[in-house]
């Protein structure tokens, strides 16, 4: 039975749930779970303070609802079991987080997966900034996992990303995968600019009809049809994601970058 935190707050002051995960109240009664910390702001409360609990955590299934967008840490290290929102829900969805599910059917905020090391987000909805991306003054973002965003995302998808792949399904900002390290980045929308500055390895995909301008450092060097990419998207349609049959048998124009950090990145445009 799955276990469901409907949202009863009334208060513009965020509220952080860091901690409130599957794995960690497996074993709690509905009773102990209301009586978990989290913070409203600088205060420290309790689940119910917030929140009507409801069902069993026994089966590893969280299902949050109401009005959620100043709920944030939301599967925070996360490391088994699936979490659905019903709703539109607030910042660092899934940050370091190291497996199981999350699944959104709305909107989400900033800093989706930010330092993640494992597991699936899938956002039916749109995205915030910093999909995947290292906290400011971290060496590493990403590392493992895969994050998939329907609808459109912010600037600095993938920074400093080292592992994983993020998809997103509709627009995107400026500077996808600044400071790459590895990985893999595909946007099927329009993007803004300056993409792949400063990226080491990894990959960033372009599948849309309207490509961005690249920077003078990166360099293309072949038009052809990656064995790769029928594997990959063989894995994204298995999470429900949508391709249509034409993109499937695309070719794709090749660049590599960013010269100025050795050239060992690339970035692929559907030709």
């Amino acid at each position: 039975m799955t276990l469901e935190l409907t949202y009863n707050g009334e208060t513009n002051i965020p509220v952080e749930i860091e901690g409130i995960n599957p794995g960690t109240i497996q074993s709690l009664s509905n009773a102990e779970i209301e009586k978990l910390p989290v913070f409203h702001g600088k205060e420290k409360c309790v689940v119910g303070d917030f929140f009507k609990v409801s069902g069993d955590a026994a089966d590893l299934h969280m299902q949050l609802s109401g009005t959620l967008t100043g709920v944030h840490w939301i599967g925070t290290k996360m490391e088994a079991g699936q979490i659905t929102i019903e709703g539109d829900c607030g910042r660092h969805l899934g940050s370091e987080m190291r497996g199981g599910s999350i699944t959104v059917n709305g909107n989400a905020g900033d800093w989706i997966g930010a330092e993640m090391k494992g597991g699936l987000i899938h956002v039916h909805g749109d995205g915030g900034h910093q999909v995947g991306a290292a906290y400011r003054g971290s060496v590493r973002g990403m590392n493992r996992g895969t994050i998939i965003i329907d609808g459109n995302a912010g600037n600095e998808i993938g920074l400093t990303m080292r592992r994983g792949l993020i998809v997103i399904g509709g627009n995107a900002g400026d500077l996808i995968g600044f400071n790459m390290l590895a990985g893999t980045i595909m946007v099927f929308g329009e993007s803004g600019i300056r993409h792949g500055a400063g990226m080491r390895r990894g990959s960033i995909i372009f599948m849309g009809e309207s490509h961005p301008k690249l920077l003078p450092s990166f360099r293309h060097a072949v038009r052809y049809q990656p064995e790769f990419m029928q594997v990959l998207l063989r894995k994204i349609t298995a999470t429900g994601f949508e391709i249509a049959q034409p993109i499937l048998d695309s070719n794709f124009d090749l660049y590599h970058g960013d010269m100025i950090d050795g050239g060992r990145g690339e970035i692929l445009l559907r030709a």
